[in-house]
């Protein structure tokens, strides 16, 4: 394959979005169809994501893409990445860099280059590519890259005796830009996706960027509605710091949500100190998704539990968890203004759940649910028991609510 072939497969790859694995091995398999004996590839790039800093993949000549990692924001300071010989050039903007093992010269003692050598490796071969409009740098922990500050940082290794030659190094340089490219475009919709998800949930970022962004473009759909409410959140405002307020809050919403995701709900909108989530009723099986409701409300109630036994241990204030869970059917999509959308749930079902939720603190159970939820919960009929009829606030009729035996 010349180089020029190459530089065309980059292109087209990065503008039909092959999957960034699929990119990383073609390249490379086209770099030695090329007749430059690459042994191995190292692909790593920042990201704008909440949880997740940088992201990296190692790929292999004889056997693919091996192994894939993730940091979070915290791992930006440690020893991992800063023994790695990218650091110093993302810090001081070196943009590449070579290194002869059979020679020693001038070989930084570096975890990563002590196991090359191992290996029979004869040169490495860095560089470090700008992604954005800004030169690339790294922050700390706290201080997150934004989305024009993007950096892209690849090596490639060769076994071959004598290291790269002089027009393997040409071919190198020629196709590397186009490769960052590439990465670039095959990149963004994950970084967009990543971000809409965040803030949307999974399934509504999937939503989105299949093309639901139109006003009023719902869909009815059977859902479990989850409602969460802290008990005394209010009386804590007061009281509590701004930053420790913040960090409670997300300690509390943290026990509220992995339950949720963990038994396949969505999380649609957080509503101060609470949150709605739904559980998709998919393929008819309406008794298995109540269950799974049902166990996402137990465990994040007994989350809960934990975190405030910790935090009276420790002397710190306590919030109480109120669950309701109530089955119905919803509208499903854009609900908004022409230039300020949100993508959500609306109907009778989300108002009741609402008011279900209501009534936990004065009838003393931190769980109820519906007369409706109950019917179709026939997997954990067992574990239910009838608390009575009850009025809901705008309700004209009283509704059966039941807890946990």
């Amino acid at each position: 394959m010349t180089s020029s072939a190459l530089v065309e497969w980059l292109a087209q790859a990065g503008l039909r979005n092959v999957p960034l694995e699929d990119l990383v091995d073609g390249f490379g398999r086209r770099l030695n169809g090329a007749g430059v004996a690459v042994e191995r590839l190292f692909v790593g790039m920042n990201t704008l994501h909440p949880m997740v800093r940088a992201r990296s993949l190692i790929w292999d000549h004889g056997q693919g893409i091996t192994k894939q990692f993730e940091f979070v924001h915290a791992e930006i300071d440690s020893a991992e990445i800063r023994q790695s010989p990218f650091d110093p050039m993302l810090r001081d903007g070196i943009a590449e860099r070579r290194y002869r093992f059979d020679t020693g010269a001038d070989v930084p003692a570096l975890p990563v280059f002590e196991e090359l050598q191992a290996a029979g490796t004869v040169e490495w071969m860095g560089w470090v590519l700008p992604l954005g409009e800004l030169a690339p740098r790294v922050g700390g922990a706290t201080e997150v890259e934004h989305a024009e500050r993007g950096w892209l940082v690849v090596s490639a290794t060769t076994s071959q005796p004598g290291g790269y030659r002089v027009e393997d190094v040409a071919l190198l340089r020629q196709v590397i830009q186009v490769f960052a490219v590439a990465i670039k475009a095959v990149t963004t919709r994950a970084i967009g996706h990543g971000l809409l998800a965040a803030y949307l949930g999974n399934d509504p970022a999937s939503r989105v960027y299949a093309g639901t962004v139109l006003r009023g473009e719902v869909q009815s759909v059977e859902a479990v509605l989850l409602f969460a409410d802290l008990q005394g959140f209010t009386a804590l405002a007061d009281t509590v710091p701004g930053r420790d307020l913040i960090a409670l809050l997300d300690d509390y919403l943290g026990c509220m949500v992995q339950p949720v995701v963990d038994h396949g709900g969505e999380v649609l909108k957080f509503m101060g100190d609470g949150l709605l989530a739904a559980f998709a009723v998919v393929g008819g099986d309406r008794a298995a998704v109540c269950a799974d409701a049902l166990k996402a409300a137990t465990e994040a109630l007994a989350l809960v539990d934990r975190l405030n036994m910790d935090r009276r241990a420790g002397g710190q204030p306590a919030a109480g968890l109120d669950v309701s869970l109530h089955i119905g059917k919803v509208l499903y999509g854009n609900v908004g203004s022409d230039t300020r959308l949100d993508f959500t749930v609306i109907g009778p079902a989300v108002n009741e759940a609402s008011r279900i939720e209501a009534l936990c603190t004065p009838l003393g159970r931190p769980l109820l649910m519906s007369r409706a939820f109950a019917e179709v919960a026939t997997l954990s009929q067992d574990r239910l028991v009838s608390l009575g009829r009850h009025r809901l606030r705008g309700v004209r009729e009283e509704t059966e609510l039941f807890g946990l035996s």
